[in-house]
C-alpha cells in the first residue's frame, strides 16, 4: 500500500500523444473467464492477461478453491477443479480479494456453492463496500453469513437452489455472482429481478462467458432462469480488449491527440463499446478500418449523458466535457458513490482542481466548459480511474499537473504510464517513500 499513498506523478502542462496503442484485455472479460476455468474440468489457457491488482485477486480467490494457476508471460493456465470440491477442515478457508470489488462479489457465492467455508478479506476501500446483500440473499438458501457490515465476512454451509430475488440497480456484480454459482447447484434456480436492471451488458458478458464455457442460462420476462447441475468444461479462451481502458485514449484523441488504437472486438457485449458514439458526441473526428480505431480532435461540444450503463466512463467522459463548449450533464450515475472512491465526488474534486467547473448533483455531474486547464494538484483519491483521467486532463494544461497515489493504476492497468509516455507523454512517477 506505501507505494500507492507515497507516490505522486508529476506532468509538464501541454503536449499531445501521437500513435498506436495496443489496448490492454478486459478486466471484466478476464475475471468471468478465470472463474469459469477454476469450476472447470482440466486445463484452460487463458490469454492475453495483464497481470493488475484486480486479476492477482481472482487468482487469490481461485487458488484458494483449489484450482492449480500458472501465469507464464500473458498466458494464464488453469487446471480447474471440476466440480471436485475439497474442504476438509472446518475452518473457514481464507480468500483475500486486495482491492477488488468484482472478485469478492463474485467468488462469495461461488464459494457457498461449491460448499466451501470462506473467510473473506480485503484492503483499502473494499473493507467498507458494500455486501449486504449477501447477507440477506445467502442465509435465504442455507448458508451462514458472519460479519459487521463489510469485510471480514465469514459464510458457512452449502448454498442451495432456489427462487433468488434481487434487486438490479445496486451492483450488477452481485448478478454475476449468483449466476456463476447457481448452476453448480443440484435443482434449478430462477433470479427474479425487483427493480430494473442498470449495466445490463456486465451480465450479458457473464452470460455469453459462461456459455463459452458450456454453461447456460435462460432470459425471463424480469430476470433468468438456471437450470441446475450443470458442468463448465476448460477450454482455450481469448481474453478480448478493454473498452474501459479504451476510453482514456478516446479522451486523449478528442481532445487533440492522434491516436489509432488496436484490440478491440467491435461485436463486444461490452456495454463501454458506446465510447465511440459518446466521444463523438463531444465533437471527435472518429474512423473505424481494418479493425482498428482512428481517432483525432474536432469542434469540442458539450452533450447530456445518461450513464446508467456506463459507469466506468463518467471520469475520461468529465475530462473532455470540461474542455467542450457549453454544459455537459451527466445523470442516471450514483452508483458511481460506492466505487474505488466517491467517483461523482473525486471526479468533480479533479477537474476542479485543473482549473474546471464542475459540480456534483444527487446522480452525477454538471460541468461547464472552458477553454483550456490551468494545471495544479489532483488527489488521486488512490482510484486507478481517476488517475488515469487526471493524467489525460493533463495534456490540456498550461501548467505542471501533479497526481497523487499513481501508482493506484496498477489495480487495472499496471503499463498505463509507460504507454502514456511511448505515446509522448510526459509523466514521471516518483515513489516519495514513508
Amino acid at each position: 500500500m506505501s507505494d500507492i499513498l507515497h507516490s505522486i506523478c508529476n506532468i509538464p502542462g501541454g503536449g499531445l500523444l501521437y500513435g498506436t496503442v495496443n489496448i490492454p484485455p478486459s478486466k471484466s472479460a478476464a475475471h468471468r473467464a478465470m472463474l469459469c476455468a477454476a469450476l472447470a474440468g482440466g486445463r484452460s489457457v487463458l490469454s492475453p492477461i495483464e497481470l493488475s491488482n484486480d486479476m492477482k485477486a481472482t487468482i487469490n480467490a481461485i487458488t484458494a478453491l483449489g484450482a492449480d494457476v500458472r501465469l507464464s508471460g500473458d498466458t494464464l493456465t488453469i487446471d480447474g477443479i471440476g466440480g471436485h470440491f475439497s474442504n476438509a477442515s472446518n475452518e473457514p478457508v481464507e480468500i483475500n480479494c486486495i482491492e477488488s470489488g468484482s472478485t469478492l462479489r463474485f467468488i462469495i457465492p461461488i464459494a457457498c456453492a461449491a460448499g466451501i467455508n470462506g473467510r473473506f478479506i480485503g484492503e483499502g476501500t473494499l473493507v467498507t463496500r458494500p455486501i449486504g446483500l449477501y447477507n440477506e440473499l445467502l442465509p435465504k438458501g442455507g448458508v451462514e453469513c458472519h460479519s459487521n457490515g463489510g469485510l471480514p465476512l465469514v459464510c458457512r454451509g452449502k448454498l442451495q437452489s432456489g427462487h433468488y430475488e434481487m434487486p438490479g440497480d445496486i451492483s450488477s456484480q452481485f448478478i454475476t455472482g449468483m449466476l456463476i454459482a447457481l448452476p453448480l447447484c443440484e435443482g434449478d434456480s430462477s433470479i427474479i429481478l425487483t427493480t430494473p436492471l442498470q449495466s445490463s451488458a456486465y451480465v450479458d458478458m457473464t452470460i455469453s462467458c459462461m456459455a463459452d464455457f458450456g454453461v447456460k442460462v435462460e432470459r425471463t420476462e424480469n430476470g433468468w432462469f438456471i437450470p441446475g447441475g450443470q458442468k463448465y468444461y476448460s477450454r482455450h479462451y481469448t481474453v478480448e480488449g478493454d473498452w474501459s481502458h479504451a476510453g482514456f485514449f478516446l479522451a486523449a484523441g478528442t481532445l487533440g491527440s492522434e491516436l489509432t488504437l488496436c484490440g478491440l472486438r467491435f461485436d463486444s457485449v461490452q456495454g463501454d463499446r458506446a465510447a465511440i458514439e459518446l466521444f463523438r458526441g463531444f465533437g471527435a473526428e472518429i474512423s473505424v478500418c481494418d479493425g482498428k480505431i482512428q481517432i483525432r480532435g474536432g469542434k469540442r461540444l458539450a452533450q447530456h449523458i445518461n450513464a446508467e450503463q456506463i459507469p466506468d466512463l463518467v471520469p475520461c467522459l468529465a475530462i473532455c466535457a470540461a474542455l467542450c463548449e457549453g454544459t455537459t450533464v451527466i445523470d442516471h450515475a450514483e452508483r458511481l458513490r460506492i466505487k474505488e472512491s466517491d467517483r461523482l465526488t473525486s471526479t468533480a474534486a479533479m477537474i476542479n482542481a485543473l482549473g474546471g467547473k464542475a459540480k456534483v448533483t444527487d446522480d452525477g455531474l454538471i460541468i461547464e466548459g472552458i477553454a483550456q486547464f490551468k494545471g495544479g494538484v489532483v488527489d488521486g483519491f488512490r482510484d486507478h480511474r481517476i488517475v488515469m483521467s487526471a493524467a489525460i486532463g493533463a495534456l490540456c494544461a498550461d501548467g505542471e499537473v501533479t497526481i497523487t497515489t499513481p501508482y493506484s493504476v496498477n489495480k487495472s492497468y499496471p503499463s498505463f504510464f509507460e504507454v502514456y509516455n511511448s505515446l509522448g507523454g510526459k509523466a514521471n512517477v516518483i515513489d516519495m517513500g514513508q
